[in-house]
């Protein structure tokens, strides 16, 4: 089934009533057509008026929707409820009027937290400035290895509302969710919900640090069984202490170290439980090998630990963690190892487009040849440098913003040797690929790791990472 269709558990709250839904695309279609099976009067309002606008405005209208395109500030007349798609940031004019007028305002992942059928599944949720989509890969491998009918949805790409009230049947679902979706989401209770870290990102959006963090700590408002936190990141553990959480619900940390209580961690190789088994003052559960992951980063062991927390939550058993774990495979262009060359290796992580994810992924490797820039959204980079300079063998700088990254080098790594390409076309990957190899020496990692959005030089970080991979095959094959 469709999400333009909805079986008869679900409640009519929505007949006859005036909704507008702010935005086309992948969150806005979908939600104009269940709001229309259910019997709404449904508005779509849009900013944009472009061909892909018009063609998704026509499929509406041809239900008998209402689409206005190029005007996605004004509120239309009678309007009841507000609809968004989670982009839309807080200030526009089209909230402020709403406010205005007592019209609330809700997500998609809203709407469909309001519209789980009785007995229906579960939600597990994982936040985080970096390594969502993994982590919820990860946990939705593992749940599937424990025998559980399951799905990765949400922020990853999977409609929450076609998962709510498509005809497949879940036991428990992984899902991921963005700082956006989580802003427009008031009544969300997850089972148990998982914060992987926080680093400044979309504060543009958001407004400051402390607004992007609170929204991240919604994630945890009535979570039932456990809220995940990262003992490494303190931010996060302040998140679980602020919640407003059920009787019962227990603080869960992840750690790389040794695992005190109430934690999992690592022990000489081993992913150890020490929060969900007997007497956790003095037992241990063995979940799995640090081998068992793809790859072995040490942000990925973190990522791995975090699924493998929100899975014993819900009472997976521990070889269902080792066996899912195993079976993962990792989405392209996230730490991906390309090939060697001249005993060189070349890794591409075009996913890493901030400073953040970046510095994750330069803690994996010795000796870098790193190549970085594009976009830089506002970032600065003078702590990833710092933090980087020991493991940096050379740099190859592209992009519109490369000078940030130049300068943050020539302050705390005055004896790296940079390259700094001037110019930003797609071709210049090749140009950095080439550079990279003359500053490498056999045993080194060519690592890109952008620290950058892709959009002044490709179409996104997939088109960024495919261009560096066909760069190193074309090395190998001279």
């Amino acid at each position: 089934m469709g999400s333009g269709q909805v079986t008869s558990s679900v409640p009519s709250e929505f007949q006859g009533k005036h909704v507008t839904v702010a935005g086309l695309g992948v969150s806005g279609v979908p939600a104009a057509k269940v709001l229309h099976g259910l019997g709404a009067h449904v508005t779509v309002v849009n900013d944009g008026d472009d061909e892909r606008a018009r063609t998704q405005a026509a499929e509406l209208e041809a239900l008998g929707v209402t689409v206005r395109l190029g005007d996605g500030d004004t509120l239309p007349e009678g309007t009841e409820l507000i609809v968004t798609a989670p982009g839309w940031k807080p200030g526009k004019p089209l909230f402020q009027a709403a406010e205005k007028a007592g019209v609330p305002v809700w997500g998609d992942v809203e709407l469909a937290w309001r519209l789980r059928g009785p007995g229906a599944a579960p939600w597990l949720c994982v936040t985080g400035t970096n390594g969502k989509t993994t982590t919820v890969q990860m946990l939705a491998s593992i749940l599937k290895a424990a025998g559980l009918r399951t799905a990765a949805v949400g922020n990853i790409g999977v409609s929450l509302l076609d998962a709510v009230l498509g005809e497949e049947r879940y036991d428990v679902l992984a899902v991921e969710l963005s700082s956006y979706q989580l802003h427009w989401a008031p009544s969300l209770r997850a089972h148990s919900a998982a914060v992987l870290n926080l680093a400044p990102d979309h504060l543009d959006w958001h407004g400051s640090m402390e607004a992007y963090a609170a929204d991240k700590g919604r994630v945890y408002e009535g979570n039932r069984v456990a809220c995940v936190y990262n003992a490494a990141d303190k931010a996060t553990e302040d998140l679980v202490r602020e919640a407003d959480v059920e009787e019962g619900c227990r603080a869960i940390g992840f750690t790389l170290g040794a695992p005190g209580p109430s934690q999992l961690g690592v022990v000489d190789g081993i992913l150890v439980d020490r929060a969900f088994v007997e007497n956790r003052q003095r037992n241990a559960q063995e979940l799995a090998e640090v081998s068992d992951i793809t790859p072995a980063a040490p942000h990925n062991i973190a990522n791995a630990l975090a699924a493998a927390a929100l899975a014993r939550a819900y009472g997976v058993p521990a070889a269902a963690v080792r066996d899912g774990l195993r079976s993962f495979t990792p989405d392209a262009h996230r730490i991906a190892h390309v090939a060697d060359v001249d005993g060189v290796a070349y890794v591409d992580d075009s996913k890493a487009t901030n400073t953040h994810a970046a510095e994750a992924s330069l803690a994996a490797y010795e000796s870098i040849v790193w190549i970085a820039g594009g976009l830089a959204k506002g970032a600065t980079f003078d702590e990833l440098v710092a933090k980087s300079a020991p493991r940096l063998r050379g740099a190859v700088l592209i992009g519109a913003d490369r000078a940030l990254i130049r300068d943050a080098l020539v302050r705390h790594a005055p004896e790296v040797p940079v390259v700094d390409l001037d110019r930003t076309d797609t071709g210049a990957m090749l140009q950095a690929v080439q550079e990279a190899r003359r500053l490498a020496r056999p045993g080194d990692t060519v690592l890109l790791a952008p620290a950058c959005a892709s959009m002044d030089m490709f179409t996104n970080y997939n088109k960024r990472g495919d261009a560096f991979a066909e760069a190193v095959r074309e090395l190998g094959a001279r």
